[in-house]
């Protein structure tokens, strides 16, 4: 007697699919200026000493650079990219790297803070290979995926691991419904994409439990929340959002869930 089994075979390498997809996956990296003021003082005050707003003017305000690193991945052959929001947030200088060579200059043309979506557009006549949404409406728990990015600038870095969950909600945004996957996601993934076996997005990398790096615990923002953004990128803000998950205040905090910026 045979029993008959839908599930979909093992694979046996993910390497024709990696192959295929890492020159449409991209590095980011931003600069912002930073303004912070010293103590000129030998001493420091306790936290809520009266003292301590008063003597907040004598500090010397200084200014540094400050740089961070994420992902994002290429959805128009003319070099528009979608990435997570609080990768390019308040960035003065946006470089993305294309094939781990060549560097571009980016501007945002659509963000929503409150989904934590950004799209960019890269600053060159060049054309590029995009990948295309799939229906993360469709994934299943226990789907195959892998997540390419740039964890700790490694750019092309190939994961793979499963669907975990879904309609996870974790207190990062107002709108939340993610797609929780084992498969490894460390900092400098956020923004990069969570493929399906067929080589479509069904998920956007933004959140990691702990805070020491992956412990098998990552959360994908759906693909369905941002395909959208293919027809109409700078209207991005503007779109209406599908989800009514409210933010749990407590959420993040209590499970130490950290975007892997």
């Amino acid at each position: 007697m045979s029993i008959q089994s839908n599930s979909k075979t093992v694979p046996a390498s993910f390497a024709d699919l990696a192959e295929r997809l890492m020159p449409s996956v991209v590095n980011i990296s931003t600069t912002q200026t930073v303004t912070t003021t010293t103590n000129p003082f030998p001493f420091q005050f306790p936290p809520g000493s009266p003292f301590e707003d008063m003597f907040k003017e004598f500090g010397t305000p200084q200014e540094r650079k400050s740089s961070a690193l994420g992902s994002g991945f290429i959805i128009d052959e003319k070099g528009i990219v979608v990435t997570n929001n609080h990768v390019i947030q308040d960035a003065e200088d946006i470089i993305v790297r294309v094939n781990g060579t060549e560097e571009y200059k980016a501007k945002v043309i659509g963000a929503d803070p409150l989904s934590d979506i950004a799209v960019l557009q890269l600053e060159t006549d060049d054309k590029f290979t995009p990948v295309s949404f799939g229906d993360s409406d469709k994934a299943r728990i226990g789907d195959w995926v892998i997540a390419i990015g740039n964890p700790f600038g490694l750019g092309g870095t190939v994961t793979s691991g499963i669907i975990s969950a879904r309609n996870r909600s974790i207190g990062l945004s107002r709108y939340e419904d993610y797609i929780q996957t084992d498969a490894s996601i460390n900092s400098g993934n956020s923004g990069g994409p969570l493929f399906d076996m067929n080589g479509d997005v069904i998920g956007i990398n933004t959140a990691i439990l702990g805070r020491n790096g992956s412990i098998g615990i990552g959360f994908s923002i759906r693909a369905t929340r941002t395909r959208r953004s293919r027809a109409s990128t700078r209207t991005l803000a503007k779109a209406p959002r599908t989800s009514s998950c409210r933010r749990s205040s407590n959420t993040a905090a209590r499970l130490h869930v950290e975007p892997p910026r």
